[in-house]
């Protein structure tokens, strides 16, 4: 009895891995950045535009995509295209003040807006560039996520980016692979000193719920350790690149809606 339960685990493991093969070979493509916010970091130009447009993007990522990508949208048009020096030179307080209540973007006001820009234009300034500082601060991809929270903290801008990883994180893990990643028609590969092996799945209440029923997990909690385990298992799949399952899950969900 044991023998067959073993035989028919494997069976269902194998189909999955297959499955998850064959979605992350036809979802990982260009067509992939149409609604997505992958999206802008493509519009600008040079490595520092590109990485200062996508932690914005990725940093203002929830909710719904019809409400967020226009946000997005808005920052890129205000920037001119150098998001870099607006926010190095501080042009961002041209649009988003200080002390201003009014809705930015759901739960961010002006005010929350203007803290998190503020203190990455600190960290700018001290160290060069967010890579720079990951750089300094990391080894690996658990390090890179606490690095990044641990800094905001500090600079009192913790609404925007998480104070620590207790949560999964997600919107950092996602900034994360679209900089580690390499040979991808999505993600930029700016950052080589990130194996792309150590990265951790973005996860959130929609991945979790595909990677339930697909057996991967059984926690219904987005949390790091779950991220953490998922990561664990896709790994089996995708052993050097873990986060090419991300594109198999959402090749899963659009199949499967």
């Amino acid at each position: 009895m044991q023998n067959q339960t073993y035989e028919v685990m494997d069976e269902s493991i194998l189909a999955v891995r297959d499955m998850l093969v064959r979605y992350a070979r036809e979802y990982e493509g260009p067509e992939f950045l149409k609604g997505d916010p992958s999206w802008f970091m493509h519009q600008v130009v040079g490595r520092r535009n590109q990485e200062a447009m996508a932690f914005l993007a990725s940093s203002i990522s929830y909710g719904s995509r019809r409400q967020f990508m226009p946000k997005i949208q808005t920052m890129l048009d205000w920037s001119g295209g150098d998001v870099d020096g607006w926010i190095r030179d501080g042009r961002f307080g041209d649009y988003i003040r200080k002390g201003d209540t009014a809705c930015f973007y759901r739960l961010y006001d002006c005010d929350t807006m203007h803290r998190f820009l503020s203190a990455y234009r600190q960290m700018m300034q001290e160290h060069g560039t967010l890579g720079d500082y990951v750089r300094q601060s990391a080894s690996d991809g658990f390090g890179a996520v606490a690095a990044i929270c641990r800094y905001f903290v500090l600079q009192g801008a913790s609404e925007v980016i998480p104070k620590d990883t207790t949560s999964a994180c997600k919107r950092v893990c996602m900034f994360l692979r679209w900089m580690v990643r390499k040979d991808s028609p999505v993600d930029l590969g700016l950052w080589d000193f990130i194996d792309p092996r150590t990265l951790i799945m973005p996860l959130d209440t929609h991945v979790l719920q595909q990677s339930v029923r697909l057996g991967l997990l059984s926690a219904r909690t987005a949390s790091m350790s779950t991220a953490r385990r998922l990561t664990a298992k896709i790994s089996e799949v995708f052993p050097s690149d873990p986060l090419r399952a991300d594109f198999a899950l959402f090749g899963f969900g659009v199949n499967n809606k």
